[in-house]
């Protein structure tokens, strides 16, 4: 009897905790995978800001998570930002969290903290990857 108590409270576990959905609204849930990637969208000129905002999420992501989150920096101006950008969907500066299908996109964040509180940019990174990890 007991053991079949204990197998069903696991497979209720397992049940209610399969799909929460992200906490934060205006995102795409979250999954698990290793195929967590960032993504910085830009144009070849940049204000300071852009410029901070690469440099803040760029520095967080491989202080934070080292090789195992790639930081990519890709140019729109460029053909192959170009079409990296209509892969994903994208058609401005962006700044995105991508794991297989789903995006999470922090532009407004690190636009708004990458120069005057980079800290809480890095924790908004940090935040938003390490449930996917």
């Amino acid at each position: 009897m007991n053991g079949f108590f204990v197998i069903l409270m696991l497979a209720g576990m397992n049940f209610s905790c399969a799909a929460q959905p992200d906490k934060n609204p205006g995102t795409d849930q979250v999954s698990r995978s290793d195929n967590v990637e960032v993504y910085y969208f830009h144009y070849t000129r940049r204000c300071l800001t852009c410029q901070a905002v690469e440099t803040v999420s760029g520095e967080a992501v491989k202080e934070l998570f080292g090789d195992r989150v790639p930081f990519l920096e890709i140019n729109l101006d460029e053909e192959d930002g170009k079409d990296k950008a209509k892969e994903l969907g994208i058609s401005s500066q962006a700044l995105l969290i991508v794991n297989g299908d789903k995006k999470i996109n922090i532009t407004n964040e690190g636009f708004l903290n990458a120069r005057s509180n980079p800290a809480k940019l890095k924790q908004i990174i940090s935040d938003h990857i390490t449930p996917m990890l």
